[in-house]
């Protein structure tokens, strides 16, 4: 009997086998490959889920929504305007800032030995800020927060980081963090802090004080230049979560809960402004005490601007027709300003000044501009926004184009009154130690 080699076989197979047929294999082996590689970059692992987005961001390249859950290996992004919450299941939180991408590789949280939980996030352009969750303190020899030049192990910690693909910079809210440039000894593969010489540790306690990695410097530099801070490049919202102090990290339900206590405590006694719109100051701050007690003003019409301290609602004794006048220019009224001290929550007044406001019907838009005047600075703020078929005035905040404030109110027409009346919550972060809000009233 004569034998072939195994070789010969397959050959003489393969040469039986037509043209078509041969396509349909290897394209069938190609799919197969690709399913393994997409599969290998994801996860079914959950790590975390959407707590709140604000503007446009995404999930896996889908838009985000509340309770959005986010798996391991899912590509995170904001837009210009887009900030991303993100709870992570031992309670932590990772909060991206306008303009920013990211992913978290790996989050492991093993229950049974806390030690052995392993995390790691990618931060890839922009800024983001990390809040250690509840199985992070354990494992901190197994947590990495990795940025194009940068390495970065935590003490238990509240750590916020800006970066681009050249420089990294990284400052701390609580706890501390262990920081090195990536190079020799110190791989965007591992996890932990780097155990190399280079190694820097930054601390809470260590006020305005920051570390900058630049690539190809694996020693990380000290800055203490406020403006160059993270919360400088990429402010903030007032409502982002906080774990200063060792406190729990807030959640929404706390959140609520305590917006609740606060309405249900304040006062109502409505400032000098026209009964169609109604507005004031709903929660105190410092010395400042509330002017209304928003539940109460509810009852009397509809919220349509509500800023952390201030609101407006158009009453039921207002309308809104809209004016045959293409453009309408308003002059301010009257207002409540004040300037917010982040580090203590201390509230000083602040003045209004060279007001503007011009709604252009015909665009549906409008644009609004004044000089707020706290302790002998002056600050021009400004907002251009959309005018909604109903009147209300907003814009997305205050990294919109054409803004520097985050603007929500509306236009009322008084019953049985000629004119036009507008009322609007501004809010906008002045320097990463201070916020800026209030309401204006205008008239036309």
């Amino acid at each position: 009997m004569k034998r072939h080699n195994p070789s010969t076989i397959m050959l003489m197979n393969l040469s039986s086998l037509t043209r078509s047929k041969i396509k349909r294999i290897f394209g069938f082996a190609l799919g197969m490959m690709l399913v393994c590689q997409v599969h290998s970059e994801s996860s079914s692992v959950e790590m975390g889920h959407v707590l709140q987005v604000v503007g446009r961001a995404f999930v896996g390249g889908q838009l985000a929504k509340k309770g959005t859950p986010v798996y391991e290996g899912a590509e995170l992004s904001t837009g210009a305007d887009g900030y991303l919450y993100i709870q992570t299941i031992d309670n932590g939180f990772l909060i991206l800032r306008p303009s920013t991408h990211a992913n978290v590789p790996l989050y492991r949280v093993d229950s049974k030995s806390p030690e052995a939980s392993r995390f790691k996030f990618d931060l890839k352009n922009g800024v983001a800020r990390s809040i250690s969750g509840n199985a992070v303190a354990p494992a901190r020899s197994n947590f990495r927060f990795n940025t194009p030049v940068a390495a970065i192990g935590v003490l238990g910690t509240d750590f916020t980081v800006s970066t681009d693909a050249e420089s990294s910079k990284i400052s701390v809210s609580s706890g501390g963090v262990v920081v090195s440039g990536l190079g020799p000894g110190c791989s965007s593969e591992s996890l932990g802090p780097c155990n190399v010489m280079t190694g820097q540790r930054l601390l809470a306690n260590q006020t305005g004080v920051m570390l900058e990695v630049k690539r190809g410097i694996m020693t990380p530099q000290t800055v203490k230049d406020v403006t160059q801070s993270p919360d400088t490049v990429a402010p903030p919202r007032v409502d982002e979560p906080s774990k200063k102090g060792g406190d729990a990290p807030l959640t929404e339900n706390k959140l609520n809960a305590e917006k609740v206590a606060m309405l249900q405590d304040a006062r109502f006694s409505v400032l000098n402004s026209p009964q169609a719109i109604v507005w004031g100051r709903w929660q105190a701050i410092a010395n400042e005490p509330v002017d209304m007690n928003l539940v109460d003003a509810l009852g009397q019409g509809k919220l349509v601007g509500l800023s952390s301290y201030f609101a407006v609602i158009k009453s039921n004794n207002a309308q809104w027709l809209m004016p045959q006048e293409v453009q309408v220019d308003f002059r301010l009224s009257d207002y409540r300003a004040q300037v917010v001290q982040l580090a203590n929550l201390s509230a000083q007044a602040a003045t209004v000044e060279n007001g503007q406001l011009q709604v252009n019907f015909a665009k549906q838009s409008f644009n609004t501009s004044f000089d707020l005047v706290s302790n002998g600075a002056k600050t021009n703020l400004f907002a251009t926004g959309i005018v909604g078929r109903d009147g209300s005035l907003s814009n997305s905040s205050q990294f919109a184009t054409g803004s520097n404030m985050s603007i929500q109110g509306g236009l009322a027409n008084p019953i049985g009154q000629t004119g036009q009346l507008a009322g609007y919550v501004f809010q906008s972060r002045l320097d990463s130690s201070r916020i800026a809000s209030g309401v204006t009233l205008w008239m036309h």
